[in-house]
């Protein structure tokens, strides 16, 4: 379901642009997803659940939160938008239904923006590894060695 709409967004110039940069990957490792899941909740309601919007097509900002970003590149940020790729007709409110599939499509996309990041606290710890020379297999076995050793010494 998701995928032909990923690879109909990837073919837009605009769409296609949007990318969470490292600070923005780093916030939503910090937060947890499932919070970034709230915040995603919260800002539909807020900015795009209502059946009229003043300031339509300029309620998201283009960055400051993954979140915007996410809906900048899913063309989940106004009305116009999830008409036009998502064929949700505006001037009515979304409904629970709604909500939950324009929250799904940008936690997918911030999903995918995801996959392979290594946080900073995890690159410092593998720094760590590197400098020390060992790997956690040989630490581990270094430490049953001595667990061994001690237990036999009683």
């Amino acid at each position: 379901m998701y995928e032909d709409l990923f690879e109909k967004l990837s073919r837009s110039k605009f769409r296609s642009r949007f990318h969470l940069k490292d600070k923005d990957k780093q916030y939503v490792a910090d937060k947890g997803i499932e919070t970034i899941r709230e915040h995603a909740e919260d800002l539909i309601n807020k900015k795009i659940a209502a059946a009229f919007i003043a300031n339509d097509g300029k309620q998201t900002p283009m960055k400051g939160h993954p979140v915007f970003i996410a809906q900048h590149a899913t063309a989940c940020c106004c009305r116009g938008c999830l008409k036009k790729w998502h064929h949700i007709k505006p001037g009515k409110e979304l409904t629970n239904q709604e909500k939950d599939y324009v929250v799904e499509v940008i936690m997918k996309w911030i999903g995918k923006e995801m996959e392979g990041y290594v946080s900073h606290e995890k690159k410092e710890e593998l720094i760590g590894q590197k400098k020390d020379g060992r790997s956690d297999r040989e630490k581990n076995e270094e430490y049953e060695q001595l667990k061994f050793d001690f237990d036999n010494l009683r």
